[in-house]
């Protein structure tokens, strides 16, 4: 498979959302889609939904957060006890 060149489908505009990375054509933020998956929508049910979107340009959300996230530390957190 073809590595995804998120920057053809991401971009980040300071007059649009405040600056959040979203899907090029859009107003759909990068943390808006991924909450959908988090809320667990299907691919499917996210093209239908937002027609503007493409198979790609979801392929490009990861590739993108991926990128972000290689370049990030994290930290785990604890678990809270009771």
């Amino acid at each position: 498979m073809e590595k995804i060149e998120w920057g053809n489908f991401i971009h980040s505009d300071p007059s649009v959302l405040l600056g959040k990375p979203v899907v090029k054509g859009t107003r759909l933020a990068v943390e808006f889609i991924l909450g959908l998956y988090a809320e667990g929508w299907t691919e499917d049910q996210i093209l239908e939904n937002y027609p503007a979107l493409t198979k790609e340009s979801l392929l490009a959300v990861f590739a993108y957060t991926h990128e972000c996230m290689r370049e990030e530390f994290l930290y785990p957190l604890a678990a809270e006890t009771m």
